[in-house]
């Protein structure tokens, strides 16, 4: 897969039609013309237009927001084996990603658990009987 291909993400149009609308623009063509020549929305030529004006380039830029902390493969993992043993434990599940190469802190995996499952998980730190 070229590099170009792994940058685009889903619904996004290619490189090359996205400079293509630009340099048609340039040479003084209408937006009306535009989309009925390259088959596509005078909705999206407006958008890819006003993004050359403001950022002087048509490439696809970063967007907002941090890594996930845990793969969408950790998690599949993660989930599948507390499928499998409804009753393992967060430093049991902390072991096993360390084994699978995706290292994660307890707080994660309580997290992307819960999100997986919405079930809390009981805290096992402390003894539930009082007085021992």
């Amino acid at each position: 897969m070229s590099e170009q291909n792994q940058a685009m993400r889903l619904k996004e149009l290619s490189l090359e039609l996205r400079h293509r609308i630009v340099s048609r623009h340039r040479s003084g063509e209408g937006y009306q013309n535009i989309p009925t020549v390259l088959k596509v929305t005078k909705n999206t030529v407006t958008s890819i237009i006003l993004k050359w004006k403001k950022f002087g380039t048509t490439k696809t830029l970063p967007r907002a927001g941090h890594p996930a902390k845990l793969s969408n493969w950790g998690r599949r993992v993660l989930v599948s084996e507390v499928s499998k043993n409804p009753i393992v434990t967060l430093t049991e599940l902390q072991s096993s990603t360390v084994e699978m190469g995706e290292p994660s802190r307890r707080t994660t995996l309580q997290h992307s658990t819960y999100q997986a499952f919405m079930v809390e998980w009981p805290d096992r730190s402390h003894s539930s009987v009082k007085g021992t």
